[in-house]
């Protein structure tokens, strides 16, 4: 397979992904379409380590999965603490973390 394809599908993610965070009022959905960028990443370091043939952006990814990892777990505490407190989780009604 080309690289084109794996390059072409890694931008259509990150595109689907900042339309997310953009249009978004739901926190949850806002925190899926931070994912997609994350993995769209992924698909992009990964077509250039098989186009390199070395394992640099082998290493890369897990470092970002690893980081996802801890954001979903971290975004997700604040989304339930939110909701605890607010009984909603859109983003419009949270003026209190406004500077």
């Amino acid at each position: 397979m080309l690289i084109n394809n794996f390059l072409l599908l890694g931008a259509v993610l990150f595109c689907i992904g900042v339309y997310g965070v953009i249009a978004r009022k739901n926190a949850v959905m806002v925190l899926m379409s931070i994912e997609l960028i994350l993995n769209s990443v992924n698909i992009n370091l990964l077509a250039f380590s098989m186009l390199h043939g070395n394992a640099d952006g082998n290493t890369f990814a897990l470092y970002i999965i690893a980081v996802a990892a801890a954001e979903v777990g971290v975004g997700l505490a604040m989304v339930l603490l939110i909701y605890r407190n607010r009984k909603s989780i859109a983003l419009d009604e949270l003026s209190e973390m406004k500077g």
